[in-house]
């Protein structure tokens, strides 16, 4: 037996060595091969390669936008490495062909799109898959994606997008993890695993992190907006995510629009070199966003065009997207000496390692098989994965014995402009996303109960300030049994340059819903949004609440499942919901203060006419069954600096119905040489739970948990009391205490 098992692991180390040195050949073969291309690469081409354009008019402010024939001449001259925007395989294909058979060197092009949450199956926006709390439902919604846009000839997605958000009034919110820097990078590191993968495998695609860096700190909550940060917050709430990802494996970063203490990021040598590069041996690339090498000029930190290429290499801009900067003004750069030829080299030397692991030297035409395309889109798998995620992504803020609904109830009115939409469910950035295949709500509450008398009235529209049909809607409400409202936003509310000064329902939706209350009927308001949104009236009144975000072509499918009880609700809040914008910023992980806010002592920190509370916490969602938590047991009260303990809990499901709970850990630092949040998220575990039984969850605790940059900034435990919380959100929980010695 024991020679066996000899044999076993001197086969097994055997196959790890010749993996090793497979890989660490093929590696060293692709610089060398690298090298030989640059050596062979006049200026022009090298400015080239480092070019990225748009093959359609795509977002930003357009520079050039050429024909199909003018685009081809480009490529076929050296002066484009990339294109964002080119979508199929015929037209991909096309272009690829002239690169590689039409060019001096033959260099493959890379294809980019934003594939945010699903490239033709849409699935939620990012903002709602992360309200699941499962990362492996995560990961698996962007492995489809992948799956797809590589069979559309992609090769690259701009995602995830990893900023911290904690202003609801920045759209991009959307399209990011939430306020917290734990969960966001629980996120960040799935999403990466599921668009990267195996990047031997056509279906894959490289990932993109973005936006480097605190972009979602824009201040006001304006989309390109000044952020001002200190150091601290910037490592200790905003850089882990992406640390999460490049960890994950992504290999390529977006700089972000934005300002940090002064410095443009697109200029930010202390972010994309120092840091990204310095601190965290990055060796992919960075792209820019959107003419945002461009806009340093608009910025004033930059004199032109020309005065920015020349600080955007500098600081570690590898690739232009759409300034057209290096193209225009590298070689003259270099020829003058005001630009060092190693730095450029440099640039394109990570550009073609990344197109050596995606294997486009080896095979240009990889992600051009048009059966694939035909086969791998909006299949019946990828439309069955998009309805758990979307059944996942669902919160439910409050239920006062309304649902779920039964089966055989008699008739239903469905009012609300949100519940026969079929485009505003895709949300923003929805690829290629088609209305058409998205189901309603409206539809899906008439396929769960096909023999249920469902009647429909719009009410209002989502903007608009017309009661015309606020008659319709309450004389259906008083022929039902029931009423399913549905409010919120537009699908193109949330999202980039979408920011928005109120948080309020839109239009006269609050309105309708007090009318359709007054009906005295039971009342279930659907929310569909892309942000938190302010609705104190309707969270003090209506007895069911479910929060659905947009949740892509399975909504109604989805969120019927729920309304009748097939699927019980399970997703927690990734963000505060404020009482009204006033409140913003609102997080649950905040400082302490010196005068932490008390109802109804004046000279402490609050607002006179608020509660100091959110209206929904961070974590908060319900379930249709309900969940006991035990008290907290340590394997231990006090460890060192280096040590760890084992917090554990009994959860017990003493409600009617099997459901899933996730756990949630929080740690605090009772004193500390620089003050600490009143507490922080450090790990969850989602369980299943059957009716009646108990389980018990065990959370691990070591210094990474414990650890902060001190007064010195630098990463330790400092000795002293911690406060461990477990609880079902961030404010319902149980306490336990233990120390850290010396």
């Amino acid at each position: 037996m024991l020679k066996t098992l000899n044999n076993s692991f001197l086969l097994i180390s055997i196959t790890i060595l010749l993996f090793s040195h497979k890989a660490y050949s093929q590696a060293k073969s692709y610089e060398s091969q690298t090298d030989s291309i640059i050596s062979l690469m006049t200026l022009e081409e090298k400015a080239g390669q480092l070019n990225q354009i748009s093959s359609g008019l795509g977002w930003g402010p357009v520079i050039k936008q050429e024909d199909l024939a003018e685009q081809k001449l480009l490529v076929k001259e050296g002066r484009v490495g990339s294109f964002l925007n080119a979508i199929g395989v015929n037209l991909t294909r096309e272009f690829q062909k002239v690169a590689v058979e039409e060019s001096r060197l033959k260099i493959p092009l890379l294809f980019g799109l934003d594939v945010i949450h699903g490239f033709k199956t849409t699935f939620p926006i990012p903002l709602a898959e992360a309200s699941s709390w499962d990362p492996v439902a995560v990961e698996k919604s962007a492995r489809i994606a992948a799956k797809e846009a590589a069979s559309s000839g992609i090769h690259w997605t701009f995602a995830p997008m990893v900023d911290i958000a904690r202003d609801p009034r920045w759209g991009r919110i959307a399209e990011g993890s939430g306020e917290d820097t734990y969960l966001g990078s629980v996120m960040a590191e799935a999403r990466v695993k599921g668009f990267q993968g195996n990047l031997n495998s056509a279906e894959n695609i490289i990932a993109c992190v973005k936006h480097f860096a605190a972009y979602g700190a824009a201040e006001g909550g304006r989309d390109y907006n000044t952020v001002d940060i200190s150091d601290r917050t910037l490592r200790e709430v905003y850089l882990p995510p992406f640390k999460a990802a490049l960890d994950a494996g992504a290999r390529t970063f977006m700089c972000s629009f934005n300002e940090i203490a002064g410095v443009p990021s697109s200029a930010n040598r202390y972010l994309l070199t120092d840091i990204l590069r310095g601190e965290w041996n990055f060796t992919g690339f960075v792209v820019s966003d959107w003419n945002s090498i461009g806009e340093l000029v608009q910025h004033r930190m930059a004199a032109d065009l020309k005065d920015a290429a020349r600080l955007a290499l500098n600081a570690g801009v590898d690739m232009d997207m759409e300034s057209r900067a290096y193209v225009a003004n590298l070689p003259e750069f270099i020829k003058q000496n005001k630009i060092n030829i190693k730095d450029v080299d440099e640039a394109i030397r990570r550009i073609l390692r990344i197109k050596f692991e995606l294997g486009l030297f080896d095979n240009p035409y990889k992600y051009c098989n048009i059966e694939s395309e035909k086969t791998n889109i909006l299949s019946k798998e990828n439309k069955e994965a998009a309805l758990d995620v979307a059944h996942k992504s669902i919160v439910l803020l409050k239920n006062n014995n309304v649902l779920p609904i039964r089966k055989d109830i008699k008739s239903i009115a469905v009012i609300g402009p949100l519940a026969n939409s079929k485009s505003d469910p895709l949300g923003c950035w929805a690829a290629l996303g088609n209305p058409n295949d998205v189901v309603t709500l409206l539809e899906g509450i008439k396929h769960k109960v096909p023999e249920t008398k469902v009647r429909y009235a719009m009410g209002c529209s989502i903007n608009g300030d017309s009661k015309e049909g606020f008659n319709e809607a309450i004389k259906i409400a008083k022929e039902s049994d029931i009423v399913i409202l549905t409010l919120g936003e537009e699908g193109n509310m949330t999202g980039e340059a979408s920011s928005r000064s109120t948080i309020v329902l839109p239009g006269v939706q609050e309105d309708l819903a007090k009318e359709i209350y007054k009906t005295g009927k039971p009342v279930v308001v659907v929310l569909m949004n892309g942000r938190p949104l302010s609705i104190q009236w309707i969270s003090e009144n209506v007895p069911s609440i479910l929060e659905t975000w947009f949740l892509g072509i399975q909504s109604g499918n989805a969120i019927a499942d729920v309304l009748f009880g097939d699927f019980n609700p399970c997703g927690k809040l990734p963000v505060t919901f404020p009482r009204t914008v006033g409140q913003v910023p609102i997080y649950y992980n905040h400082k302490s203060t010196g005068r932490p806010g008390i109802a109804f002592v004046k000279f402490t920190s609050k607002y006179f006419d608020l509660p100091l509370t959110p209206l929904y916490p961070f974590g908060f969602g319900l379930s249709y069954t309900k969940f006991d938590y035990g008290k907290i047991e340590l394997s231990t009260v006090q460890i060192s600096p280096d040590g760890k303990l084992t917090a554990s809990i009994d959860v017990k499901n003493i409600g009617n119905y099997d459901g899933e709970e996730v756990v949630q850990l929080y740690i605090r630092d009772d004193v500390a040489s620089v003050t600490r949040p009143v507490k922080e998220l450090k790990g969850f575990k989602k369980i299943l739970l059957k009716k009646g039984e108990t389980k018990k969850v065990e959370f691990e605790i070591e210094k990474d948990q414990l650890a902060f940059y001190n007064k010195d900034m630098k990463w330790n435990v400092e000795p002293g009391t911690f406060k461990v919380f477990i609880g079902t959100n961030s404010e319902d929980c149980k306490e336990a205490s233990f120390k850290v010695t010396d």
